[in-house]
């Protein structure tokens, strides 16, 4: 089947509503039935990406780096530039996502959209997507795991954290997380939808408590402030590396393109809840990271500390305020690894569709009685409690592996949006599209996606040693040689891309009621 699949979406646009097209029809089109109930509406939708970015999660996370690698004026201004960048990244995306709605986001559109070697372009492109997704729910566990402990030794000092014991409360939480994704559709949509009030709640709370309870901020002129603590003489590369912090954050918002096929007018749904989470993320998080840069009472002191923004919570609210902010942060780390995990699900259950994956027929079967892709939530699960596991003897061990997790998303986003530019017109846009910006805005994607993959692979501290190295490009490599052997062995003779079903009248036939 050629990426000329828009029978349904031609005969939508001949009436007067573009946008009332039927979501079977176009996924019938594309050659698959319908296994999934559509459940997510428009806010569902909105909510699994907007989860994923987590403002509060991933700026906590990588806080205490920025202060390092660059300090106030490029957490600040770097995330405002970053945040331009990948609203380009996600309008590029949200163009292909409206095209070709479909749980396959990713590795589909490539296939359809390449002209040649389509197999290979849907291999690469999805398994760089799995095994970014993979790190994501391992690393965001982590995280989540290293500030209860935290939260812990705030409320008894004597408790100590351990590895072990952030590998075990880690391997706790994905288990529960699988849980709730093992259920209806209906719970992962309820969760989400309490997740992006908690954000914004959370939110509002945290950033005003900063404002009014500290008696000290820093003056207006301290987001001029920089600082390069990275051990490199360069102030140029520590201010680079700065970036990453708004990279790091801005990663999942390919969810919403997973999850079309339980969405409603997913042509039109997917691509405003990929737009909006990185739009509505930029704005938030922006008055986020204001309020902890201005509320920094001893830069040096804070910029020491284990925990930085942790810090900068108990200096400004005392420890009481800290623990109860803290407690917030950590709710948005639990939601963003569950709406992850929710994504990855539905990217295994796609790619095992079209026998991409070793015991393909087993991981995208849909239960019959919750109508969700069980066995697929506990492989993901599975996968990345095997990420973790490293954790036990080493940190750094851990890092490695889920290094990967950013390179290999943003990767995977650039592949489908390089070949619509190769398209060029042939391109077939769905009901959201670009017009004539299609092009330029594309161009811009790619262009950000691998200058920010080259600085997530470059080195970010001096001197380097075992510790310090970043495992990036060799985590990347190590997945890319293991793929490239793998499909010249032998994926390359049974897997030749998406597959059709049939025809729409054939694929019909086979959805479940």
């Amino acid at each position: 089947m050629s990426h000329r699949i828009s029978a349904p979406r031609a005969r939508a646009r001949g009436g007067a509503d573009p946008h009332a097209l039927d979501d079977d029809a176009t996924l019938h089109a594309m050659g698959y039935p319908r296994k999934l109930t559509r459940r997510f509406q428009a806010f569902d939708n909105f909510a699994i990406s907007f989860t994923i970015i987590n403002i509060i999660s991933g700026i906590f996370s990588g806080f205490g780096f920025g202060l390092n690698a660059g300090g106030p004026s490029v957490l600040v201004f770097g995330w405002i530039g970053v945040s331009v960048m990948v609203l380009f990244v996600g309008a590029a995306m949200a163009e292909v996502a409206s095209a070709y709605p479909t749980s396959g986001a990713l590795y589909f559109s490539a296939g359809k959209l390449a002209k040649r070697h389509k197999g290979a372009w849907s291999w690469y492109t999805g398994w760089l997507n799995f095994v970014g997704q993979v790190g994501g729910t391992a690393a965001t566990g982590y995280a989540a795991a290293t500030f209860i402990q935290a939260f812990i030794t705030l409320q008894w000092p004597s408790y100590e954290p351990t590895g072990h014991r952030t590998v075990l409360i880690t391997a706790l939480i994905i288990v529960l997380q699988g849980l709730a994704n093992t259920y209806t559709v209906q719970l992962v949509a309820v969760l989400n939808r309490i997740s992006v009030w908690w954000l914004l709640c959370g939110l509002v709370v945290i950033v005003t408590a900063l404002i009014v309870i500290p008696d000290h901020h820093q003056p207006a002129s301290y987001v001029t402030h920089f600082a390069n603590n990275t051990g490199f003489t360069s102030g140029l590369y520590g201010g680079m590396l700065g970036l990453l912090v708004t990279s790091w954050t801005f990663t999942g918002f390919d969810g919403s393109f997973h999850m079309s096929e339980e969405t409603v007018r997913a042509t039109v749904n997917a691509p405003r809840g990929i737009t909006r989470a990185i739009a509505y993320s930029a704005v938030a998080g922006l008055l986020l990271m204001l309020a902890l840069v201005y509320s920094i009472r001893d830069y040096d002191r804070v910029a020491g500390a284990d925990a930085p923004p942790v810090q900068i919570l108990i200096d400004g609210l005392g420890l009481g305020g800290a623990k109860a902010l803290l407690l917030i942060v950590i709710g948005a780390m639990l939601f963003c690894g569950l709406a992850n995990l929710t994504s990855n699900t539905r990217q295994v259950f796609a790619f095992s569709r079209d026998g991409a994956m070793p015991g393909s027929r087993w991981w995208h079967s849909v239960s019959p009685r919750t109508r969700t892709p069980v066995k697929a939530v506990w492989l993901a699960v599975g996968c990345s409690l095997t990420l973790v596991v490293p954790g036990w003897w080493s940190h750094t061990a851990f890092t490695a592996i889920v290094s990967v997790n950013v390179v290999g998303l943003f990767l995977a986003y650039a592949v489908p949006i390089l070949l619509r530019l190769r398209l060029g017109d042939e391109f077939q846009p769905g009901p959201w599209h670009l017009g004539r910006w299609g092009r330029p805005v594309g161009i811009v994607a790619v262009t950000w996606i691998l200058v920010s993959s080259v600085l997530f692979m470059l080195p970010q501290a001096s001197p380097v040693t075992v510790d310090s190295f970043n495992y990036a490009p060799v985590a990347l490599a190590a997945v890319l040689a293991v793929a490239t052997v793998w499909w010249f062995t032998s994926a390359r003779r049974r897997f030749h891309g998406p597959v059709s079903y049939g025809r729409p009248d054939e694929v019909a036939a086979m959805d479940l009621v």
